[in-house]
């Protein structure tokens, strides 16, 4: 079969005054079939017939009423589950070759009897008008931080014009990482768009009618009145009406993962190295959207004159344990705050309590709900004068701060089991008066040797390492005559 430009090049030449041998000899064809095509006026294409007949049986002509049946029932089957069926159901009549026959059989049908399917609508962005956000998980890259995994998410605001991007690494979905998140992206951007866009996400939308009928929470409405955004949410389950970042998430994600691959490692010696090493994948990517984000950044409004530095404040009152709880949670607090009504302000990340302006104390947030985290440092001056308490302790794991110091524990439980729970606890008030990171070393060194840890053997360890004091020195007198002497003004020249 000739093609179109074989021909082309016979009708070239004939229009130039060459003979058909001649003609048909460059097109690369006989006298015959360039007479026949000169004829016909037609080209190969032209002359091609779609093929109306099989070349062979069809292997699934008897089976397909009951195909046909099954696909209408539910058009979600897929053809590898029907051929499977199939096969049980006719033992050695059909082989796993004839698998893509029935595919093409199944698609024919869904195009041309098949259900309607969902349409899609592409939209116009204009520029500044519209901000699309939402979390994404990161525990599939396997990311770890001084070799110790690092479950995190990050919050993605992408611009739907340009899809100029932004990040900010969170660990949870609260209401704090979407406000702490949602300022910083703004303020990497250097300007506010006019809407803000975002799914059902708990913190920011409620659901209140029966209808589906949703309301931005308090919160969220004055987060975005702050910045003069309007918001706007997408429908519930309609996670392709947030495309633009949703699309973003696989994008970025794979341009980490392979950066990653090129790296040789996805181990990080801090936080700190691995968020440069995100807002560097960033800032590469959003390299090739300046052009479009030039027009845009023009458009956006101003940023606040600050940062909001949003939090949520608490006030709650010391109990006797020397314990506060937020949100469910349980965390302590210094024994001398007892029955002391606190400021608690919940960021992102972290927990601060003030008495009055005073920030008295910070740790690390917990989530979820009924998790605790006590401080031995905060309770173990009351735990010494009472160590009959430890035994039962409600919180009494987390006064293990290292597997170290539970080691120790078991040690003298072993060793000294009526007296175990007194001579734990004064190592570890010798680890909140001195450092903790002394003590463990003294343990380590005292497991090495098979000894017992005592406080008196820990103690006579920690004191030993520390430094003594530093001698005085003198300062030295310098000779810089030597030096002047090789100075050209200085010296003479034969």
């Amino acid at each position: 079969m000739k093609t179109d430009a074989e021909v082309w090049i016979v009708k070239k030449e004939r229009s130039k005054g060459a003979t058909q041998v001649v003609a048909a000899a460059r097109g690369g064809m006989s006298e015959r079939t360039a007479r026949k095509y000169e004829q016909t006026g037609q080209l190969p294409s032209q002359l091609k017939r779609p093929r109306r007949h099989r070349t062979r049986p069809d292997p699934f002509a008897s089976e397909w009423g009951w195909v046909v049946e099954m696909l209408e029932r539910d058009p979600a089957l897929q053809a590898t589950t029907l051929f499977a069926l199939l096969q049980a159901k006719h033992p050695g009549r059909y082989q796993e070759g004839q698998l893509r026959t029935l595919q093409r059989h199944m698609a024919t049908w869904r195009a041309v009897a098949g259900p309607e399917r969902e349409v899609m609508f592409e939209q116009v962005h204009r520029p500044g008008d519209l901000a699309e956000s939402d979390f994404t998980h990161m525990s599939s890259l396997e990311v770890t931080l001084a070799s110790v995994p690092f479950p995190h998410e990050l919050f993605h605001l992408v611009l739907t014009y340009s899809n100029v991007e932004a990040v900010h690494i969170c660990v949870s979905e609260s209401f704090e990482s979407l406000a702490e998140g949602l300022e910083y992206c703004l303020w990497q951007l250097g300007g506010v768009p006019h809407r803000h866009k975002t799914d059902h996400m708990g913190t920011a939308v409620r659901p209140l009618s029966v209808a589906g009928q949703a309301e931005f929470t308090a919160r969220y409405r004055g987060l975005m009145a702050h910045y003069g955004m309007e918001p706007v949410v997408n429908n519930a389950g309609e996670a392709h009406e947030n495309g633009d970042v949703e699309q973003s998430h696989y994008r970025l994600k794979v341009a980490i993962d392979q950066a990653l691959r090129v790296r040789g490692s996805r181990d990080f010696a801090d936080r700190a190295s691995y968020e440069r090493f995100v807002a560097e994948i960033v800032r590469q990517r959003n390299l090739t959207r300046q052009a479009r984000f030039a027009s845009e950044r023009a458009v956006l409004h101003p940023l606040p004159a600050t940062p909001l530095a949003p939090c949520r404040e608490l006030h709650c009152t010391v109990t006797r344990y020397s314990t506060i709880h937020v949100l469910e949670n349980t965390y302590s607090v210094p024994s001398r705050l007892i029955g002391t009504k606190v400021l608690v302000r919940l960021h992102a990340e972290t927990v601060a309590v003030y008495v009055g302006t005073s920030l008295v104390c910070q740790m690390p947030r917990q989530f979820g709900r009924q998790q605790h985290a006590i401080d031995y440092r905060h309770v173990i001056w009351s735990l010494v004068r009472k160590p009959g308490a430890f035994a039962a302790y409600r919180y009494r794991q987390d006064l293990f701060p290292t597997l170290a110091f539970r080691q120790a524990y078991d040690r003298l439980q072993q060793a000294r089991p009526r007296h175990a729970d007194r001579d734990y606890l004064r190592l570890l008030s010798l680890a909140a008066s001195t450092a903790e990171s002394e003590v463990e070393a003294a343990l380590a060194l005292l497991a090495e040797a098979q000894l017992l840890p005592t406080f008196e053997a820990v103690r006579d360890l920690v004191r030993g390492a520390r430094p003594q004091s530093v001698p005085a020195l003198s300062t030295p007198s310098l000779d810089l005559t030597g030096y002047d002497a090789l100075l050209p003004s200085r010296c003479r020249h034969a």
